[in-house]
Parts: structure tokens; sequence; C-alpha cells
């Protein structure tokens, strides 16, 4: 009876040993996971994000225009006129007479007096593209989208004006009372127009007046516009 606890225990000292192995590396594996992803979970959640958070969220402006078409066409007229002379010039160079028109302007501006009718329309219009390319240049453009609050400094949005009085005219028409809406979106101010099939006319403007302020909300703009409501009944 001396042999029979030997073996079970000699048998029971191998499959110890095994077992310990796995469980002194399974808990260090899970502790250096989640470490690497616990920042960005955190930083993956900003403020302006949550519903709450609609009023904190950073303001975002205008994006700009890329202005193509007047850059083509002034680019088109620069090259045609610069193009023209370069020319003009090399022939001038290689023994060539002047070409009529080169020629013909020439005389125009040395004999015209400066209180020429057509010398004031060339200046006029030359003044009014420098100014023209002036507020191209200073100015944004892209007067049709409005744009939101963003959750970070370096992101941008912005909504179509359309869009929003899509959104806001959707709004309108759940007012009890509101038959038919016009909305209309500019960049500081919204005009609702309603017809009313029943209730009072003032009770269904503070009611469109409350829903509209609350979509307009909604929608998170950069720039909260002035509502402004108006109401008809309409009997037909």
């Amino acid at each position: 009876m001396t042999p029979d606890p030997d073996p079970p225990t000699r048998g029971s000292a191998p499959s110890a040993r095994p077992a310990t192995v796995p469980l002194t590396k399974e808990p260090e594996e899970p502790r250096e996971q989640p470490a690497d992803p616990g920042p960005p979970a955190q930083d993956a959640s900003p403020p302006g994000l949550t519903a709450g958070g609609r009023g904190t969220g950073h303001r975002s402006h205008r994006p700009w225009s890329a202005r193509r078409l007047p850059a083509a066409l002034v680019a088109s007229l620069v090259l045609v006129a610069a193009g023209a002379a370069l020319v003009d010039v090399v022939a001038v160079r290689a023994g060539r007479p002047a070409a009529a028109w080169r020629r013909h302007l020439a005389d125009e501006l040395a004999t015209r007096p400066v209180d020429d009718v057509w010398m004031l329309t060339g200046a006029a219009v030359a003044a009014a593209a420098g100014v023209w390319l002036i507020v191209l240049a200073l100015t944004p453009g892209l007067r049709h989208w409005l744009p939101l609050r963003s959750p970070a400094p370096g992101l941008r949005a912005a909504l179509d004006r359309d869009g929003a009085a899509d959104l806001i005219r959707d709004a309108a028409m759940r007012v009890p009372g509101v038959r038919k809406a016009r909305v209309r979106v500019r960049r500081h101010r919204v005009k609702a127009r309603a017809d009313i099939r029943f209730r009072e006319p003032r009770q269904v403007k503070d009611d469109l007046t409350a829903v509209l302020g609350d979509e307009c909300d909604q929608l998170a703009l950069a720039r909260p516009p002035r509502i402004v409501v108006r109401v008809r009944r309409r009997t037909d």
C-alpha cells in the first residue's frame, strides 16, 4: 500500500507546472491591451458632440470659394493680352513693322486728352474691375451656405440654405392648425409665412416661434438667426 500514493504525487507535480504557465501569461496580455486604447477612447468623445453640449461647440466660419470662374476669366484676358503684345514685340525685334492695333492704340493714348469720354470710360471700367477683384479676394463667397458649430477648432461644417429651409418648413407643418408654410432662410434671419385653418392666429404664431426656435437650435448654426413669423387665416 505504500507504492500506491507515490504515483499520484509524482503525476500531480507535472500537471501543476503546466497549469501555472498560462496563469502567469494571461493576466499580462489583457493588462497591456486596455492601456493603449484607453486615451483614444477618452479623446473620441469631445463635449461638443453630446446632445447637451450643443452650445459649447466652436463657431466656424463660412468656407472660402475657389473663385474658379473669375480666376479663369482674368487669367484668359491676361494671357491673350500678354501673348499678343509679346508676339508683336518679337516681330518688331525681328525687323518687321509693328501691328496696326498697337500703333493705333499708342496714337490714341498719346493724342487724346485725359478728360476725354473714352478715357474716362476706360478708367471707370478698369477701376470697377479692380474693385471687383479686390472684393473677390477679401470675401469668402459661398453665401448660400450657413456655417455650423463644430466640436473641435479644426473641423468645419456648413448647411445649404435650401436644406435648412426644408427642415424648418417641415417643423412648421407639424404645428397644429398650419395648412401651408413658406420659409426663407437668410444669413441673420429666418422668415416664415403660414396659412392657418383653425385655432387662434396668436396661439399659432407663438407655437410656430417656439417650434422654429427649437429647430434652429437643432441645426446648430454658428450664428443663430432671428426668427420672423407671420400668419394669416385662410377660409377657402
